[in-house]
This record gives structure tokens, C-alpha cells and sequence, in this order.
């Protein structure tokens, strides 16, 4: 059968000219919940990792799906194949699965189903196992957006509106926990947002360190501020030889637990007092969690550890000045409202020009962005 067209297309004019279609629309967003707990459901069995098979990635129907699923629950009872085949259908339609679809023959029988097979999108693969792809993964980004403490804070969402200065609704809906105490106190939900932070940090450095970005020429002493476990400082040791020693500055409790790596000092303190000198400060996603007063002072610290010339290095969401409906507008401003929901009301994401603003308002001369990846910013605070 085929459908209107009016009723099928996506957001446009056509919401504002056809009522049917406005309300189809709606109907979707109300619904849309339905598409990060089939993602996290996928996830949790291990489908990708199913489907992908060493890199065979051969499309396979639910029934062959089922018996190869691996799940942290009580066995699997490949019984129903057409519950998991709804999820497959979902997220096919949102292009995390190609589905391959056969109509039964003129002499099949007349209660026949078609058949559909799935194989992994190129999105698909961001969420194979890092062992399977030889590379990073998403998954776990997915599980640790997808805890039952996290989800517990979105019905709470509107109450940030209504009282901006109380806590954010993740502590609201947690006994007053704020998220970074959570997770401080949780080893698992802990370990979880690590795997989560690398498998998401680990493309982007790649990039930036491909030859993308020339920032680090002249710099040999480079602190990370909230660098965590070193990863990204080793990573960039590793392919920069002239940056000679590395400082991880973090909490105290977070570099204790750093593994020792070779030119790196761990280097425990509290960012909003002082941060460690050094010819160049590094840090990627720090300043989105915080209020505009709490960014100024955080980059104050900076200017003054660094010498004249000296540079912040500060990768970060970048919010473009008008709204529009395309992949990375969304992103940017789901993560907008992820950040007000878990970590602070008015911790936000920023656009160019309010960074630059913040820099003028620390003490920083000169400013520049680079745009080198779909979701991170490359921004340079000079002094």
C-alpha cells in the first residue's frame, strides 16, 4: 500500500499546511522514547556483536539473531524471534540496522511472513565490541546514558525550569546525590562511565592527531585538566615528541586511581583554586558542565599557569547560532539538555561566540575554533 506523501515526510513546511501530518509528527516525538530503550536493549544483548561476526556482518533474520545473543540475565529462550525482529524494524528505520527484505513467493502459503534479515549500518558498527572492530565502541556510551539512576532524572526535567537554582533533577531524583558523587561512590556505575568516555574520546583524538590540528608545535610541558586516567595525555606523548613531560591534573581521588605512564605526573587538586603551569593546558569536555561564572574562573586559573604565548587547548560541543533540523543541530542540543538533566541546571553548552566571550572575560587575548569533527570543537584561548 502506498501512503500519501504528506503523511510520510519528515519535519518541513507540510506540519504547518496538513494537519494529519502535524499530528503524525507529534505522534513520533511522543513515542520517541521508544528508540534509546530499543538502542540500549540491542546493546545489552550484544545484537551488534551477533550480527557483526568477526566482520562478516551477513545479514541474519531474529531467529538466527536469538541463539547467538549474550546477555548479562538468565539465558536467552529463543522462542519468540518477533520481539526482537520489532526492535530490529525500530532501529532499521533509524538507520542502526539495513534490513533485507524477501515477500514471500506466489507459492508460499497463504499465512506465510516475508522474510527480513539485518545487517550493521556503518552508524550499526559504532557499537560493535572495540575487540570485534579493532577500534573504540559506543556501546557502552549507550548502557551509561541508560541506568536506571540516570533515567529516574528525565521525569523530573521540568522542575529545573521551574527552580533553576536547586538541584538538577539527577540529584532531585537520587536522595540529593549529584551525578560526579554517584559515580565516585559506585565503582561499577564508575567503570561504566570510563569504557563510556573513552570509546567516545578515542575517534576524536585519533582526528586531531592525524595531522588535523597543528596546536601542539612548541608546547613541552602540556597539562591535562580533568584528564582522568592520562589516556588522552599518553595518546598525545605518544604522537607529538616535542611535548616532553605531561601533568594529569584531576580530583584527588580520580589520579590515585590513574595507571603510572611513562613522562606523565599525576597530579591531584581542585581546578577552581589553581591548576598546575605548563606551556599549554588540554582539556576536552570541562567547561560544558559548568555556569558562565564557573568557566570564567576555571580559565582565570588557566591564564595564570600559563607563560605569555601559552594557550588553552579546550575541546567542546559547539552550538551553532541557529537552529536547524540537521543530524548534528540535534546532537549538539540533546546533549544540551542531557547535561542540564544529569550533571547542572546551568552547566550548558555554548556557541562560538559566547566562548570567545569567556575567554575575553579570563584574561585571554586571542581566540579560534576549529572545526575538524561532526560533535567536538577544537577551541584556542591564547594569552
Amino acid at each position: 500500500m502506498a501512503y500519501p506523501e504528506a503523511l510520510v515526510a519528515g519535519a518541513g513546511a507540510e506540519e504547518e499546511d496538513s494537519p494529519a501530518a502535524a499530528r503524525l509528527a507529534m505522534m513520533e516525538l511522543a513515542n520517541m522514547i521508544s528508540v534509546p530503550m530499543a538502542l540500549h536493549a540491542v546493546v545489552l544483548l550484544r545484537v551488534p556483536d551477533a550480527i557483526w561476526a568477526s566482520g562478516a556482518n551477513a545479514p541474519l533474520s531474529a531467529a538466527e539473531i536469538l541463539p547467538l545473543l549474550r546477555s548479562p540475565g538468565p539465558p536467552p529462550h529463543p522462542s519468540d524471534p518477533s520481539l526482537l525482529q520489532r526492535l530490529l524494524r525500530l532501529l532499521s528505520s533509524h538507520g542502526v540496522f539495513r534490513e533485507h527484505y524477501s515477500s514471500p513467493s506466489s507459492s508460499s502459503s497463504p499465512s506465510s511472513s516475508p522474510l527480513r534479515r539485518y545487517s550493521l549500518t556503518r552508524i550499526g558498527r559504532t557499537l560493535v565490541s572495540s575487540a570485534g572492530v579493532g577500534g573504540p565502541s559506543y556501546a557502552d556510551y549507550v548502557l551509561q546514558h541508560h541506568q536506571d539512576a540516570l533515567i529516574r532524572a528525565w521525569p523530573r526535567l521540568h522542575e529545573a525550569v521551574l527552580d533553576p537554582a536547586g538541584p538538577e533533577p539527577f540529584a532531585r531524583a537520587n536522595g540529593g546525590v549529584p551525578a560526579y558523587a554517584y559515580y565516585g561512590g559506585d565503582d561499577d556505575a564508575n567503570a561504566l562511565m570510563q569504557r563510556a568516555m573513552a570509546g567516545v574520546s578515542e575517534p576524536f583524538m585519533e582526528a586531531l592527531l592525524a595531522g588535523a590540528y597543528d596546536g601542539f608545535a612548541g608546547v613541552e610541558t602540556l597539562v591535562d585538566v580533568g584528564g582522568s586516567s592520562g589516556a588522552c595525555l599518553a595518546m598525545i606523548m605518544n604522537r607529538v615528541p616535542g611535548v616532553r613531560v605531561g601533568v594529569n591534573f584531576d580530583l584527588p581521588e580520580v589520579v590515585a586511581a590513574a595507571p603510572a605512564i611513562p613522562g606523565v605526573k599525576h597530579v591531584g587538586g581542585d581546578m577552581f583554586r589553581s591548576i598546575p603551569a605548563g606551556d599549554a593546558i588540554f582539556m576536552k569536555w570541562v567547561l560544558t558542565t559548568w555556569t558562565d561564572e564557573e568557566c570564567t574562573q576555571i580559565l582565570k586559573n588557566c591564564c595564570k599557569a600559563l607563560p605569555e604565548g601559552g594557550k588553552v587547548i579546550a575541546c567542546e560541543p559547539v552550538l551553532p547560532e541557529e537552529t536547524d533540523a540537521s543530524r548534528r543541530t540535534r546532537a549538539l542540543l540533546e546533549n544540551d539538555i542531557f547535561v542540564m538533566t544529569i550533571y547542572r541546571t546551568q552547566g550548558r553548552e555554548r556557541s562560538e561566540e559566547e566562548f570567545r566571550q569567556l575567554g575575553l572575560a579570563a584574561g585571554f587575548a586571542g581566540f579560534r575554533a576549529i572545526y575538524l569533527d561532526p560533535f567536538y570543537t577544537v577551541l584556542e584561548f591564547k594569552k
